[in-house]
């Protein structure tokens, strides 16, 4: 009786430890969802991260200004770990949602940096005025 009790214990002890092994992350960093609220900026492009989930991006050297941007150049965005996904809001056509899919590098106070599949690395500064 006794070694039929300590079998279900270990083997309920096994299956609890892998069940939870299974769901702890990988090898992705975290990072702090806080740090990504602001402006940022790449050159002529910017972004903007807002508590919210929501944000906004626009390219000076296309002509559009950020007020331009806030009404229509729109995206909802998530940070799971160093998963960014910015769903953006095409107006153009129809309100078609296009997500994009970025993997974190790095998140300070002041750079974001992150890659997309292609393996090419975008860098922002925040802006701090």
């Amino acid at each position: 009786m006794k070694l039929n009790k300590l079998l279900i214990y270990s083997l309920a002890a096994v299956i609890f430890a892998a069940i939870f092994t299974a769901c702890t992350p990988d090898d992705g960093k975290e990072f702090d969802r806080a740090l990504l609220i602001g402006k940022w900026q790449s050159g002529t492009n910017f972004e903007v991260y807002e508590s919210s989930g929501e944000g906004y991006y626009w390219d000076e050297a296309e002509d559009i200004t950020e007020e331009e941007a806030k009404k229509s150049l729109r995206f909802t965005w998530t940070l799971e770990q160093d998963v960014l996904t910015q769903i953006h809001i095409s107006e153009m056509v129809g309100g078609e949602l296009v997500p994009k899919v970025y993997t974190v590098t790095e998140l300070t106070a002041s750079t974001l940096s992150y890659e997309d599949d292609y393996g090419k690395t975008h860098t922002f500064t925040k802006v701090t005025k």
